[in-house]
């Protein structure tokens, strides 16, 4: 029966050409729509994760409960020992600690007069220390377009955007004028040696890297830290494993009646990102589905114009005493191979696209200036396991609905009336 309707399927081009090419638009524009799709959220959450979140988080109770507005006046005190014990539990564990931090940056003339000044927002990290990840999680190096990157303490790097609009150059002194950790002003001198372009916009419009222990210096938070980031080695987020080290380390070092005692998050405890990541979940599913209905539509009325010129055919094969129920069926599994056959094509032409978006990607910059999410300007694809299957589910299911409800017209024919038929 399958070699009889292959043999068919191909023969008669008019039987399957239009449904052949309906399910290959669909699956295609699935494949690369999920897997664009599902560029986007890696890169969002990678990003995420590297410059804001991490993917499990140390504050203090108090930073927490208010770390939408980094108050470094509740940062936790006594990162030293914290980091020690930290180790000795999770070895397999990276960790940066890190200050945010903001202020107004002056730029001097020769005559030590204010020359231009801007706001800007400051991101401490540990440059210097030879087990820190952040050089290479940053991506620092490479993100240098002008000077170098800092040697020695007292140094720091600008964006390169906010630099030019300052008109800062490598070498140049610059001034930093902020709040320490206790509410007192601070005012203190740095040395601007390299410019920096993230690829990030809310990082390129205007943010300083400077080096923990100068801002800890400069802010009067000596062993203080607003933030200590964690991080899978691999840097690979697993919600399970976050889950079960995040209530172990609360367990241990966190104490409710303590507002300055440690408390770890995950990636999703922030900022509402489980909701956001729920949300992204049911998009995902409405797009499925949207692609099914539409060619389901399609492919019924496909089905219907099939049906109406077919209308002999099924008359002689009910009239020789093929069943029905047979007929039907055998058109359904005619539809099912034709949907097989366009859902491979389909697969194939999608995942040429996806593929090519993942290696060049597509640079949104321009509409992204007004932005303030913390997601690289160059969004690629990304292809998983699930992009070479997930086009079947259109392809299979909207072929099968379609089929299935224009093929109900067999059970309304007359056997009374086919020899008439057949006369005329």
């Amino acid at each position: 029966m399958i070699k009889f309707l292959l043999k068919g399927i191909i023969r008669d081009r008019s039987r399957s050409l239009f449904p052949v090419i309906t399910v290959v638009l669909g699956v295609s524009l699935t494949v690369l729509g999920y897997s664009y799709f599902n560029g986007v959220m890696t890169s969002w959450m990678q990003t995420s994760a590297k410059f804001e979140a991490g993917h499990m988080k140390i504050m203090s109770r108090a930073y927490a409960e208010n770390a939408d507005q980094t108050p470094n006046d509740l940062a936790f005190i006594g990162v030293e020992n914290l980091l020690a014990d930290f180790k000795k539990d999770f070895p397999e564990l990276l960790v940066a600690p890190r200050i945010r931090f903001g202020g107004l940056f002056d730029i001097p003339d020769e005559l030590g007069e204010t020359k231009a000044q801007g706001p800007i927002i400051g991101l401490a990290v540990d440059l210097f220390s030879e087990e820190s990840p952040e050089k290479d999680m940053l991506n620092l190096e490479n993100a240098v377009v002008r000077g170098r990157m800092p040697q020695k303490y007292g140094e720091i790097l600008i964006s390169d955007e906010f630099a030019r609009r300052l008109n800062v150059l490598p070498g140049q002194t610059s001034t930093l004028i902020g709040s320490t950790m206790y509410g007192n002003m601070a005012v203190v001198n740095f040395t601007v040696v390299g410019t920096l372009r993230f690829g990030v916009l809310a990082m390129d419009r205007g943010t300083i890297i400077a080096d923990l222990a100068d801002i800890q210096e400069a802010l009067d938070m000596k062993d203080a830290a607003g933030e200590i980031l964690v991080f899978f080695n691999d840097f690979v987020y697993r919600e399970e494993a976050a889950d079960r080290i995040t209530e172990t380390f609360n367990e241990k070092y966190s104490d409710k009646d303590d507002e300055f005692s440690p408390v770890m998050v995950t990636f999703y405890d922030q900022g509402g990102m489980a909701d956001f990541m729920g949300m992204v979940s049911t998009f995902q599913g409405v797009l499925i589905f949207s692609f099914i209905a539409v060619m389901s539509i399609v492919l019924w009325n496909a089905g219907l114009m099939g049906t109406l010129r077919r209308y002999g055919e099924i008359g002689v094969r009910l009239a020789v005493g093929e069943a029905k129920g047979h007929l039907y069926r055998s058109m359904i599994l005619e539809s099912l191979m034709i949907g097989v056959i366009g859902t491979i094509l389909g697969t194939v032409l999608g995942l040429g696209f996806a593929y090519f978006l993942q290696s060049k990607g597509i640079n949104l910059g321009n509409m992204m200036q007004s932005s303030n999410m913390v997601i690289n300007e160059i969004i690629r694809a990304k292809v998983t396991p699930v992009s070479y299957v997930i086009g079947f589910v259109p392809g299979l299911l909207a072929t099968l609905l379609g089929t299935s409800i224009s093929g109900l017209g067999i059970y309304k024919r007359q056997t009374s009336q086919l020899m008439k038929e057949l006369e005329v």
